[in-house]
């Protein structure tokens, strides 16, 4: 038995985790999975399939590295209530389609890109773990389509938003209601918060690896994003400081879309 250590820089969140866990659930002689959010670390502990693993890792493109393996003994699978696992991605997958709802009906009602296009970054987390749910216990082969759908779903999207952008950069729509923009961005700030400690419930609750993820994550730095750009649409009545955090966001939606879709390959 081989522990390997990876370092995975896009692995922000517990939503690129399970993603990783999906993508090597196909790998057979893989017995153990251990995930270090806040270092971005991930050390599997497999067999001699060392090539396939570091090709299903490197098809989600986010940009790991292969740091080495040793040989371990220490390679018991981790006993875990599944039950109490899916409540818990059950909880977060609600958490998530609710302020995509919220964000993108404020988002068009304020005229904040910022706030739909963070919609859709929510919306992307709410498929994920979707996805782990619907594929428990499913074959690979529904779980692929599952992720082709849902992935062309969110780039649709996404690249929608990118046209709207560029239509109000040339003009059109109104300066965005900045009261709106902080105040939604500060309440999906919380419920990112609340999908954090709620999914670190099945692995650590040590608090500085809870606030390591918190501060890491890139849904908390987009709150924050979307935060600032209402404050400079209050000090500049201007919509630039929106369109350019809508624009940043709807890149990173559209990136996340690839890695979804990469499931299905």
């Amino acid at each position: 038995m081989k522990k390997s250590t990876f370092e995975i820089k896009r692995m922000d969140c517990s939503a690129e985790e399970q993603m990783i866990r999906m993508k090597l659930s196909e790998i057979t002689g893989i017995s153990r999975l251990d995930f270090n959010l806040a270092a971005r670390k991930l050390e599997v502990y497999h067999l001699d399939n060392m090539e396939q693993i570091k090709a299903a890792i490197s098809e989600l493109n986010l940009k790991d590295s292969y740091i080495g393996s040793v040989d371990s003994l220490d390679h018991n699978p981790v006993q875990k209530d599944e039950r109490k696992e899916r409540k818990l991605l059950w909880l977060v997958l609600l958490i998530n389609a609710f302020f995509f709802g919220l964000e993108i009906i404020t988002g068009f009602i304020s005229n904040s890109m910022g706030l739909v296009a963070d919609s859709l970054d929510m919306l992307a987390d709410a498929l994920v773990y979707g996805l782990s749910l619907w594929a428990v216990g499913g074959s690979i082969m529904r779980k692929k389509n599952i992720a082709k759908v849902s992935g062309y779903l969110q780039l649709i999207l996404a690249v929608l938003g990118f046209f709207e952008v560029i239509r109000r950069f040339m003009g059109y729509g109104e300066t965005p209601v900045f009261s709106t923009m902080i105040t939604i961005s500060l309440l999906a700030l919380m419920g990112n918060a609340a999908s954090l400690i709620i999914l670190r419930r099945t692995n650590s609750d040590d608090a500085h690896i809870k606030a390591s993820q918190l501060f890491t994550s890139n849904d908390v730095i987009i709150n924050i994003g979307v935060i600032l750009a209402g404050i400079l649409v209050y000090v500049t009545s201007s919509r630039i400081p929106d369109l350019i955090v809508g624009t940043v966001v709807f890149a990173i939606v559209i990136r996340g879309a690839f890695s979804i879709m990469k499931l299905a390959k």
